[in-house]
């Protein structure tokens, strides 16, 4: 992987990540934004790392924009204020919706966060695009935001509700907030199943039971944790929600050989290979299978849900590195057996 830091940027200009080709990020030097009457200027604060950062680092880049900006996960300040712009004001603390305002920020769009300075457009028409936060909420708490905002609409897709057993596949940040966003929820049965032990340890912190894939049969630990139904004749968990948060296939598959009489699967991992898919089998077990993208307007009810004291975000924010040091963190961000959610500071 290449990533290379050009000279230091003066006041005109500002440094902004982007992607140039396959495993070729780069610290860039841009001018600094100017902001149009419908659009907003933040100070970016921090700004997490994403798996989709990782991924589209590994595939040179999404979309029509060359070299793309990256960074979608971020919490700041209101520099500047379009005239159009009637809900926020110079200093406001706030969090940006990065898909609000047919913005795509960090995802394909023109603009990225990972820089000290991220221009958010067509605020005047769509005010979802950057939202106010409380001040009580700190800084790190509102930097995960987004991605709790991801898992909440997969708990919302699925149902979930108090009393449901659900099992979750995949420790890492979106699988982890979502087994938060279960607790806030009220579910108290929950097996999280991964291979990283560091990450189990922290799933087993946050409440919910560890398994460590491939360790042993799934199917009879699963009937330990939620019950035995019958499918046919034959044991079943009876586990009522299937969380899909890695993108394998082979977990996939194992879902659909897993589940009871009508389980719901909620897909939230990116699969980015295609999956046979045993309608036969869909049919006799009666499942309830539905994909879970993104969020639609999650982002207020998560920040009620930080506010509430109820989510311990300590066990997955895990580093935290100046953006000068981006290659480190990212370095940092690819071992999933030493980090989790990496932040990075875009003031330094």
């Amino acid at each position: 992987m290449t990533i290379g830091i050009l000279a230091k940027a003066n006041s005109m200009t500002i440094p902004l990540v982007r992607v140039h080709g396959v495993d070729d990020v780069r610290l860039d030097n841009i001018d600094k934004p100017t902001t149009a009457p419908g659009d907003v200027l933040i100070e970016v604060s921090l700004c997490g790392i994403c798996g989709s950062d990782l991924g589209y680092i590994g595939m040179g880049g999404l979309g029509m924009t060359h070299p793309m900006p990256l960074g979608h996960e971020l919490v700041g300040s209101v520099a500047e204020v379009g005239e159009r712009v009637s809900h926020l004001q110079i200093g406001d603390r706030v969090v940006v919706n990065p898909m609000a305002g047919g913005n795509s920020i960090g995802n394909g769009g023109t603009e990225g966060a990972f820089t000290p300075y991220l221009l958010v457009r067509n605020v005047a028409a769509d005010e979802r695009a950057v939202i106010k936060i409380p001040d009580g909420l700190s800084v790190d708490q509102a930097a995960m935001v987004e991605p709790l905002s991801v898992a909440l609409h997969g708990c919302r897709q699925g149902n979930a509700k108090a009393g449901d057993k659900v099992v979750i596949f995949g420790a890492g940040p979106i699988g982890l907030c979502v087994a938060l966003c279960l607790n806030y929820l009220g579910v108290e049965r929950l097996v999280i199943v991964d291979q990283s032990s560091h990450r189990l340890a922290a799933a087993e912190s946050i409440g919910a039971v560890p398994f460590k894939a491939g360790s042993n049969d799934l199917g009879e630990f699963l009937i330990q944790q939620h019950g035995q139904s019958e499918l046919m004749g034959m044991p079943v968990p009876s586990s009522d929600i299937y969380i899909e948060a890695t993108g394998a296939k082979p977990v996939f598959e194992q879902i659909m050989n897993t589940a009871k009489t009508g389980a719901r699967v909620v897909v939230l991992g990116l699969h980015k290979q295609s999956v046979p898919l045993d309608l036969a089998n869909v049919l006799l077990r009666e499942l309830n299978i539905v994909g879970s993208m993104a969020y639609s307007d999650e982002f207020p009810a998560v920040i009620e849900m930080l506010t509430s004291g109820k989510i311990d975000l300590q066990p997955i924010i895990s580093h935290r590195f100046p953006l000068s040091q981006f290659s480190e963190a990212i370095a940092q961000a690819s071992e999933p057996d030493e980090a989790i959610k990496v932040l990075i500071d875009c003031q330094c």
